[in-house]
Protein backbone atom coordinates (compact mmCIF):
# COMPACT_ATOMS: atom_id res chain seq x y z
CA UNK A 1 0.00 0.00 0.00
CA UNK A 2 1.47 3.12 -1.24
CA UNK A 3 1.04 6.04 1.62
CA UNK A 4 -0.77 9.32 1.16
CA UNK A 5 -3.61 8.15 -0.89
CA UNK A 6 -6.44 8.75 0.63
CA UNK A 7 -8.88 11.60 -0.60
CA UNK A 8 -11.50 13.10 2.10
CA UNK A 9 -14.68 14.62 0.55
CA UNK A 10 -16.90 16.89 2.84
CA UNK A 11 -18.90 20.01 0.97
CA UNK A 12 -18.84 22.04 3.91
CA UNK A 13 -16.73 21.88 7.31
CA UNK A 14 -17.10 20.95 10.42
CA UNK A 15 -14.77 19.67 13.42
CA UNK A 16 -15.19 16.12 12.68
CA UNK A 17 -14.35 16.37 9.06
CA UNK A 18 -11.33 18.42 10.03
CA UNK A 19 -10.58 15.88 11.99
CA UNK A 20 -10.65 13.04 10.22
CA UNK A 21 -8.35 14.41 7.59
CA UNK A 22 -5.93 15.51 10.18
CA UNK A 23 -5.96 12.29 11.19
CA UNK A 24 -4.93 10.87 7.72
CA UNK A 25 -2.37 13.09 7.46
CA UNK A 26 -0.78 11.80 10.52
CA UNK A 27 -1.00 8.66 9.26
CA UNK A 28 0.99 9.70 5.87
CA UNK A 29 -2.06 8.80 4.57
CA UNK A 30 -4.02 11.69 3.33
CA UNK A 31 -3.56 12.21 -0.88
CA UNK A 32 -5.90 15.66 -0.47
CA UNK A 33 -9.32 17.06 0.64
CA UNK A 34 -11.46 18.30 -1.25
CA UNK A 35 -14.52 20.74 -0.47
CA UNK A 36 -16.73 24.10 -1.55
CA UNK A 37 -15.07 26.64 0.37
CA UNK A 38 -11.80 26.40 2.02
CA UNK A 39 -11.33 29.41 4.37
CA UNK A 40 -7.88 30.23 6.94
CA UNK A 41 -8.16 32.33 9.37
CA UNK A 42 -4.83 33.13 9.18
CA UNK A 43 -4.90 34.78 5.21
CA UNK A 44 -4.55 37.82 3.75
CA UNK A 45 -8.36 37.67 3.36
CA UNK A 46 -9.17 37.18 6.83
CA UNK A 47 -6.86 40.13 7.59
CA UNK A 48 -8.81 42.45 5.21
CA UNK A 49 -11.99 41.14 6.64
CA UNK A 50 -11.20 42.09 9.80
CA UNK A 51 -10.16 45.76 8.61
CA UNK A 52 -13.92 45.75 7.66
CA UNK A 53 -16.97 47.94 9.30
CA UNK A 54 -17.74 45.65 12.31
CA UNK A 55 -21.65 45.42 10.84
CA UNK A 56 -20.16 44.38 7.55
CA UNK A 57 -16.85 42.30 8.60
CA UNK A 58 -18.52 40.37 11.33
CA UNK A 59 -21.85 38.05 9.84
CA UNK A 60 -19.07 37.85 6.55
CA UNK A 61 -16.12 36.36 8.93
CA UNK A 62 -18.61 34.22 11.30
CA UNK A 63 -19.99 32.65 7.80
CA UNK A 64 -16.53 31.99 6.50
CA UNK A 65 -15.38 30.53 9.91
CA UNK A 66 -17.82 28.24 9.43
CA UNK A 67 -15.70 26.78 6.35
CA UNK A 68 -12.22 26.86 8.23
CA UNK A 69 -10.14 24.43 6.58
CA UNK A 70 -6.43 24.67 6.92
CA UNK A 71 -4.04 22.05 4.75
CA UNK A 72 -3.15 19.09 6.68
CA UNK A 73 0.59 18.46 6.71
CA UNK A 74 1.86 19.11 2.99
CA UNK A 75 -1.37 17.99 1.52
CA UNK A 76 -3.32 20.25 -0.63
CA UNK A 77 -7.29 21.26 -0.91
CA UNK A 78 -9.29 21.15 -3.73
CA UNK A 79 -12.32 23.57 -3.64
CA UNK A 80 -15.03 24.30 -5.98
CA UNK A 81 -16.88 27.33 -4.19
CA UNK A 82 -19.20 28.89 -6.60
CA UNK A 83 -22.15 26.75 -5.81
CA UNK A 84 -21.79 27.25 -2.43
CA UNK A 85 -21.31 31.21 -2.69
CA UNK A 86 -24.48 30.90 -4.52
CA UNK A 87 -26.10 28.84 -1.86
CA UNK A 88 -25.12 31.19 0.72
CA UNK A 89 -26.34 34.25 -1.16
CA UNK A 90 -29.92 32.62 -2.44
CA UNK A 91 -30.29 31.77 1.66
CA UNK A 92 -29.39 34.83 3.10
CA UNK A 93 -31.32 37.02 0.64
CA UNK A 94 -34.60 35.23 1.10
CA UNK A 95 -34.77 34.46 -2.44
CA UNK A 96 -34.40 30.44 -1.85
CA UNK A 97 -37.50 30.48 0.32
CA UNK A 98 -39.36 33.07 -2.23
CA UNK A 99 -39.06 30.47 -5.30
CA UNK A 100 -39.86 27.68 -3.33
CA UNK A 101 -36.45 26.84 -2.64
CA UNK A 102 -36.15 26.48 0.79
CA UNK A 103 -32.75 25.92 3.14
CA UNK A 104 -32.57 22.40 2.09
CA UNK A 105 -32.79 22.56 -2.47
CA UNK A 106 -29.73 24.46 -2.02
CA UNK A 107 -28.02 22.46 0.28
CA UNK A 108 -29.08 19.18 -1.85
CA UNK A 109 -27.57 20.90 -4.92
CA UNK A 110 -24.59 21.82 -3.50
CA UNK A 111 -23.48 17.98 -2.23
CA UNK A 112 -24.97 16.63 -5.43
CA UNK A 113 -23.05 18.30 -7.57
CA UNK A 114 -19.62 18.27 -5.90
CA UNK A 115 -20.43 14.63 -4.79
CA UNK A 116 -20.81 14.52 -8.98
CA UNK A 117 -17.60 16.04 -9.74
CA UNK A 118 -15.55 13.91 -7.63
CA UNK A 119 -16.64 10.74 -9.33
CA UNK A 120 -15.78 12.73 -12.26
CA UNK A 121 -12.37 14.54 -11.94
CA UNK A 122 -10.94 13.03 -8.49
CA UNK A 123 -10.39 9.62 -8.61
CA UNK A 124 -7.48 9.32 -10.19
CA UNK A 125 -4.08 8.03 -8.40
CA UNK A 126 -6.04 6.94 -5.31
CA UNK A 127 -6.56 4.12 -3.14
CA UNK A 128 -9.70 5.15 -1.10
CA UNK A 129 -11.97 7.84 -0.30
CA UNK A 130 -13.36 8.93 2.60
CA UNK A 131 -17.01 10.69 2.33
CA UNK A 132 -19.79 11.79 4.40
CA UNK A 133 -23.53 11.31 3.86
CA UNK A 134 -25.76 13.05 1.43
CA UNK A 135 -22.58 13.38 -0.82
CA UNK A 136 -21.08 10.01 -1.46
CA UNK A 137 -23.46 8.25 -3.59
CA UNK A 138 -21.67 8.97 -7.61
CA UNK A 139 -18.49 8.59 -5.93
CA UNK A 140 -18.86 5.62 -4.53
CA UNK A 141 -20.10 4.28 -7.56
CA UNK A 142 -17.44 5.44 -9.45
CA UNK A 143 -14.64 4.60 -6.81
CA UNK A 144 -15.97 0.50 -6.93
CA UNK A 145 -15.89 0.34 -10.73
CA UNK A 146 -12.38 1.70 -9.86
CA UNK A 147 -11.53 -1.15 -7.37
CA UNK A 148 -11.14 1.90 -4.45
CA UNK A 149 -11.82 1.07 -1.31
CA UNK A 150 -14.80 3.55 -0.18
CA UNK A 151 -14.83 4.71 3.86
CA UNK A 152 -18.15 6.82 5.22
CA UNK A 153 -18.51 8.72 7.76
CA UNK A 154 -22.62 8.78 9.34
CA UNK A 155 -22.81 11.85 11.92
CA UNK A 156 -26.38 11.05 12.58
CA UNK A 157 -28.54 8.39 13.47
CA UNK A 158 -29.55 6.48 9.56
CA UNK A 159 -32.41 7.97 8.16
CA UNK A 160 -34.65 4.90 8.93
CA UNK A 161 -34.46 5.40 12.86
CA UNK A 162 -33.80 9.46 12.18
CA UNK A 163 -36.99 9.47 9.95
CA UNK A 164 -39.33 7.77 12.87
CA UNK A 165 -38.96 9.58 15.73
CA UNK A 166 -39.16 12.90 14.00
CA UNK A 167 -42.33 11.59 11.97
CA UNK A 168 -43.85 10.26 15.26
CA UNK A 169 -42.64 13.70 17.27
CA UNK A 170 -44.87 15.63 14.14
CA UNK A 171 -47.80 13.67 15.04
CA UNK A 172 -47.57 14.61 18.48
CA UNK A 173 -47.01 18.77 17.72
CA UNK A 174 -48.40 18.69 13.73
CA UNK A 175 -47.39 22.80 14.95
CA UNK A 176 -43.45 21.76 14.84
CA UNK A 177 -43.72 19.42 11.37
CA UNK A 178 -41.71 21.85 8.91
CA UNK A 179 -39.18 21.87 11.35
CA UNK A 180 -38.78 18.37 11.91
CA UNK A 181 -36.72 17.92 8.62
CA UNK A 182 -36.33 13.97 8.16
CA UNK A 183 -39.94 13.43 8.48
CA UNK A 184 -40.39 14.70 5.02
CA UNK A 185 -37.26 14.30 2.68
CA UNK A 186 -38.14 13.04 -0.62
CA UNK A 187 -38.21 9.77 -1.56
CA UNK A 188 -35.05 10.00 -3.95
CA UNK A 189 -32.97 11.59 -1.01
CA UNK A 190 -33.85 8.37 0.75
CA UNK A 191 -32.50 6.21 -1.53
CA UNK A 192 -29.38 7.47 -2.17
CA UNK A 193 -28.47 7.45 1.97
CA UNK A 194 -29.36 4.03 1.51
CA UNK A 195 -27.30 3.54 -1.98
CA UNK A 196 -24.07 5.24 0.10
CA UNK A 197 -24.57 2.68 2.89
CA UNK A 198 -24.61 -0.14 0.72
CA UNK A 199 -21.69 0.65 -1.54
CA UNK A 200 -19.17 1.64 2.05
CA UNK A 201 -17.05 -0.86 2.67
CA UNK A 202 -16.81 0.38 6.05
CA UNK A 203 -19.08 2.89 8.08
CA UNK A 204 -17.49 5.05 11.08
CA UNK A 205 -20.31 6.68 13.57
CA UNK A 206 -19.41 8.45 16.71
CA UNK A 207 -22.00 6.52 18.98
CA UNK A 208 -23.03 3.28 20.27
CA UNK A 209 -26.88 5.18 18.96
CA UNK A 210 -25.76 5.59 15.25
CA UNK A 211 -24.40 2.10 15.33
CA UNK A 212 -27.81 0.41 16.28
CA UNK A 213 -29.72 2.62 13.99
CA UNK A 214 -27.44 0.87 11.02
CA UNK A 215 -27.98 -2.18 12.64
CA UNK A 216 -31.65 -1.83 12.74
CA UNK A 217 -31.51 -1.19 8.91
CA UNK A 218 -29.53 -4.47 7.84
CA UNK A 219 -26.09 -3.21 7.84
CA UNK A 220 -23.80 -6.09 9.45
CA UNK A 221 -22.24 -5.12 12.46
CA UNK A 222 -18.94 -6.17 11.22
CA UNK A 223 -18.41 -2.92 8.07
CA UNK A 224 -19.47 -0.41 11.39
CA UNK A 225 -17.09 1.08 14.00
CA UNK A 226 -17.64 3.36 16.53
CA UNK A 227 -14.79 5.94 17.62
CA UNK A 228 -16.69 8.71 19.77
CA UNK A 229 -15.60 12.54 18.59
CA UNK A 230 -13.46 14.77 20.62
CA UNK A 231 -13.22 17.35 23.36
CA UNK A 232 -10.96 20.40 22.87
CA UNK A 233 -9.98 20.48 25.96
CA UNK A 234 -6.74 22.61 25.24
CA UNK A 235 -9.26 25.76 24.05
CA UNK A 236 -12.36 24.99 26.21
CA UNK A 237 -11.21 25.11 30.05
CA UNK A 238 -12.92 25.83 33.00
CA UNK A 239 -12.81 29.29 34.56
CA UNK A 240 -14.25 31.47 37.45
CA UNK A 241 -18.02 31.81 36.98
CA UNK A 242 -18.95 35.57 37.01
CA UNK A 243 -21.98 35.73 38.79
CA UNK A 244 -23.92 33.15 41.63
CA UNK A 245 -26.86 33.04 39.36
CA UNK A 246 -27.99 29.04 38.81
CA UNK A 247 -28.29 28.98 35.13
CA UNK A 248 -28.97 26.18 32.49
CA UNK A 249 -27.75 26.27 29.25
CA UNK A 250 -29.11 25.12 26.00
CA UNK A 251 -26.23 25.51 22.76
CA UNK A 252 -27.75 24.27 19.11
CA UNK A 253 -30.16 23.95 16.95
CA UNK A 254 -33.06 25.77 19.30
CA UNK A 255 -35.80 23.38 17.59
CA UNK A 256 -37.90 20.40 18.60
CA UNK A 257 -35.57 17.76 16.82
CA UNK A 258 -33.19 18.57 19.68
CA UNK A 259 -36.04 18.39 22.01
CA UNK A 260 -35.98 21.87 23.55
CA UNK A 261 -40.03 22.23 23.44
CA UNK A 262 -39.30 19.72 26.55
CA UNK A 263 -36.87 21.57 28.48
CA UNK A 264 -39.08 24.63 27.97
CA UNK A 265 -42.26 22.44 29.54
CA UNK A 266 -39.55 21.77 32.40
CA UNK A 267 -38.24 25.09 33.07
CA UNK A 268 -41.68 27.10 33.05
CA UNK A 269 -43.02 24.60 36.23
CA UNK A 270 -40.06 24.84 38.07
CA UNK A 271 -39.90 28.45 38.78
CA UNK A 272 -36.74 28.81 40.83
CA UNK A 273 -35.62 32.45 42.26
CA UNK A 274 -32.25 34.05 41.24
CA UNK A 275 -32.02 31.13 37.78
CA UNK A 276 -32.06 32.05 34.23
CA UNK A 277 -32.68 29.03 31.42
CA UNK A 278 -30.02 30.52 28.48
CA UNK A 279 -30.70 29.22 24.69
CA UNK A 280 -28.24 29.26 22.23
CA UNK A 281 -28.79 28.98 19.05
CA UNK A 282 -30.97 29.50 15.57
CA UNK A 283 -34.41 29.41 16.00
CA UNK A 284 -36.04 26.64 14.02
CA UNK A 285 -39.53 26.72 15.95
CA UNK A 286 -42.40 28.31 13.97
CA UNK A 287 -42.81 31.90 14.05
CA UNK A 288 -44.08 33.37 17.43
CA UNK A 289 -43.59 30.60 19.45
CA UNK A 290 -40.42 30.59 21.31
CA UNK A 291 -41.39 34.29 21.95
CA UNK A 292 -44.08 33.06 23.79
CA UNK A 293 -41.50 32.18 26.02
CA UNK A 294 -39.13 35.29 26.59
CA UNK A 295 -40.28 36.02 29.75
CA UNK A 296 -38.73 32.97 31.16
CA UNK A 297 -35.44 32.59 28.99
CA UNK A 298 -32.41 34.50 27.92
CA UNK A 299 -32.26 33.57 23.42
CA UNK A 300 -29.07 34.50 22.16
CA UNK A 301 -30.11 33.67 18.31
CA UNK A 302 -26.35 32.85 16.98
CA UNK A 303 -22.97 33.29 18.42
CA UNK A 304 -19.28 32.59 17.08
CA UNK A 305 -18.13 29.48 17.82
CA UNK A 306 -15.06 31.55 19.70
CA UNK A 307 -17.21 32.82 22.64
CA UNK A 308 -18.84 30.06 23.23
CA UNK A 309 -16.47 29.16 25.99
CA UNK A 310 -17.90 32.27 28.15
CA UNK A 311 -21.52 30.74 28.06
CA UNK A 312 -20.23 27.32 28.99
CA UNK A 313 -18.18 28.56 31.77
CA UNK A 314 -21.31 30.76 33.06
CA UNK A 315 -23.65 28.32 32.90
CA UNK A 316 -24.59 25.74 35.75
CA UNK A 317 -25.61 22.84 33.80
CA UNK A 318 -25.81 22.01 30.17
CA UNK A 319 -29.33 20.18 29.04
CA UNK A 320 -29.30 18.68 25.82
CA UNK A 321 -32.50 16.77 26.13
CA UNK A 322 -31.89 15.64 22.00
CA UNK A 323 -34.60 13.37 20.62
CA UNK A 324 -32.50 11.98 17.99
CA UNK A 325 -28.73 13.43 17.03
CA UNK A 326 -25.47 10.97 16.06
CA UNK A 327 -23.26 12.67 18.83
CA UNK A 328 -23.79 15.74 20.61
CA UNK A 329 -20.03 18.28 20.41
CA UNK A 330 -21.21 21.07 22.67
CA UNK A 331 -21.46 18.40 25.45
CA UNK A 332 -17.81 17.71 25.74
CA UNK A 333 -17.40 21.31 24.89
CA UNK A 334 -19.02 22.10 28.13
CA UNK A 335 -17.62 19.06 30.32
CA UNK A 336 -14.36 20.18 28.93
CA UNK A 337 -15.06 23.39 30.83
CA UNK A 338 -15.71 21.76 33.86
CA UNK A 339 -19.68 21.78 33.45
CA UNK A 340 -22.12 19.21 33.89
CA UNK A 341 -24.87 17.95 31.12
CA UNK A 342 -28.30 16.44 31.07
CA UNK A 343 -29.00 14.48 28.57
CA UNK A 344 -30.60 11.84 26.26
CA UNK A 345 -30.08 8.05 25.22
CA UNK A 346 -30.51 9.54 21.69
CA UNK A 347 -27.80 11.97 22.19
CA UNK A 348 -24.59 9.89 22.62
CA UNK A 349 -25.13 10.44 26.76
CA UNK A 350 -24.18 7.06 27.72
CA UNK A 351 -21.61 7.19 25.11
CA UNK A 352 -19.57 9.79 26.88
CA UNK A 353 -21.06 10.35 30.47
CA UNK A 354 -22.16 8.03 33.45
CA UNK A 355 -25.05 8.30 34.50
CA UNK A 356 -25.07 10.57 38.12
CA UNK A 357 -21.25 11.28 37.68
CA UNK A 358 -20.72 13.59 35.04
CA UNK A 359 -24.34 14.38 34.43
CA UNK A 360 -27.45 12.77 34.21
CA UNK A 361 -28.81 10.49 31.09
CA UNK A 362 -33.03 11.61 31.03
CA UNK A 363 -35.47 9.45 28.70
CA UNK A 364 -36.44 11.70 25.78
CA UNK A 365 -39.71 13.29 25.66
CA UNK A 366 -39.81 13.33 29.40
CA UNK A 367 -40.09 17.40 30.82
CA UNK A 368 -40.98 15.67 34.10
CA UNK A 369 -37.67 14.03 34.54
CA UNK A 370 -35.51 16.97 32.91
CA UNK A 371 -37.16 18.98 35.72
CA UNK A 372 -36.43 17.16 38.37
CA UNK A 373 -33.00 16.83 37.71
CA UNK A 374 -32.77 20.75 37.23
CA UNK A 375 -33.99 20.61 40.32
CA UNK A 376 -31.44 18.58 41.71
CA UNK A 377 -28.79 20.69 40.35
CA UNK A 378 -30.12 23.94 41.68
CA UNK A 379 -30.74 22.26 45.78
CA UNK A 380 -27.50 20.27 45.53
CA UNK A 381 -24.45 23.31 44.25
CA UNK A 382 -21.80 21.29 45.71
CA UNK A 383 -22.54 17.54 44.58
CA UNK A 384 -23.38 20.05 41.10
CA UNK A 385 -19.55 21.48 40.80
CA UNK A 386 -18.31 17.95 42.22
CA UNK A 387 -19.99 16.69 38.74
CA UNK A 388 -18.46 19.41 37.13
CA UNK A 389 -14.51 18.14 37.92
CA UNK A 390 -15.60 14.92 37.25
CA UNK A 391 -16.92 15.92 33.81
CA UNK A 392 -13.48 17.94 33.10
CA UNK A 393 -11.98 14.45 33.76
CA UNK A 394 -13.81 12.71 31.53
CA UNK A 395 -13.54 15.46 28.69
CA UNK A 396 -9.35 15.07 29.16
CA UNK A 397 -9.44 11.15 28.33
CA UNK A 398 -11.92 12.19 25.08
CA UNK A 399 -9.67 14.03 22.73
CA UNK A 400 -9.30 14.61 19.54
CA UNK A 401 -6.11 13.66 19.44
CA UNK A 402 -7.25 10.11 20.91
CA UNK A 403 -10.37 10.12 18.28
CA UNK A 404 -7.59 10.90 15.70
CA UNK A 405 -5.11 8.07 16.82
CA UNK A 406 -8.16 5.47 16.79
CA UNK A 407 -9.51 6.58 13.11
CA UNK A 408 -6.25 6.26 11.55
CA UNK A 409 -5.21 2.80 13.29
CA UNK A 410 -8.72 1.45 12.08
CA UNK A 411 -8.30 2.78 8.61
CA UNK A 412 -4.44 1.35 8.05
CA UNK A 413 -6.06 -1.63 9.73
CA UNK A 414 -8.73 -1.89 6.96
CA UNK A 415 -6.29 -0.70 4.10
CA UNK A 416 -3.85 -3.65 4.91
CA UNK A 417 -6.97 -6.39 4.72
Amino acid sequence: MVNRRISLVHPTSNPNSRNAAIALAEANLLHEVITAVAYDPKSQLARTIRQLPRSIGLPLSQELERRTWVAPGSSTIRTHPWREALRVALVKSGVSTKVGLGQQGPINWVYKSLDRHVARCHLNEIDAVYAYEDGAAYTFEAAKQRGIRCFYELPIAFHHTSRQIQQDEARRFPEFASALQAAHEPLWKLERKDQEAALADHIFVASSMTRQSLLDAGIASERISVIPYGAPVDYFRPQPKLDKKFRALFVGRVGPRKGVHYLLQAWKKLRLSDAELKLVGVNEFPTGWLESFQDCIHYLPSVPHTTLRQHYCNASVLVFPSLVEGFGLVMLEAMACGIPVITTPNAAGPDIITDGVEGFIVPIRDPEIIQEKLEWCYENPDKLAQMGRSARKKAELSTWFGYRQKLASKIQTLLSE
